[in-house]
């Protein structure tokens, strides 16, 4: 379904999509970065205290609200017309991606979750590499929107 009334706000819909696009990027490669210095501290101390607040304020005031703004001004601009060619190959690579990074957001929130009741299953490394799953998938959509290879 496309909706020709969106035409005329298409470059509106493109700035704040990128915005809120770069606040929720801006997060998922912050808030991994905290847990890898949470691991660092002390289960209960005061400095464990701190970055629960932070983790927390984090996610719920900018990652989550951000994501939420991206996937609405993404679907808008999905349905302007001339938005998509659902038959070019990059496209479902970019989707793939993107469901890939609402994962990772999931995943994020969990670990979160995690800390906050000083249930940490997982190992300063682990943040580490995951820390870096947000640039992957990053630069596999910047790619495929931009390139657009196949």
């Amino acid at each position: 379904m496309v909706i020709d009334a969106l035409l005329p706000w298409l470059r509106w819909l493109i700035a704040f999509h990128i915005m809120s696009v770069m606040a929720w990027m801006a997060g998922l490669f912050y808030l991994p970065r905290l847990f890898v210095y949470h691991c660092q501290v002390a289960v209960g101390s005061q400095e464990s205290q701190r970055f629960k607040i932070m983790e927390r304020r984090l996610l719920k005031a900018i990652m989550t609200p951000a994501m939420c703004a991206s996937l609405l001004f993404g679907v808008l601009l999905v349905l302007t017309p001339g938005g998509v060619d659902w038959h070019a190959g990059w496209w479902h690579t970019k989707l793939t991606a993107v469901f890939c990074m609402f994962a990772f957001h999931g995943c994020c929130a969990r670990w979160c979750k995690d800390f906050a009741a000083d249930h940490n299953g997982h190992s300063e490394k682990f943040y580490r590499i995951a820390n870096e799953v947000p640039t992957i998938l990053m630069m596999v959509i910047v790619i495929m929107v931009v390139v657009r290879p196949f």
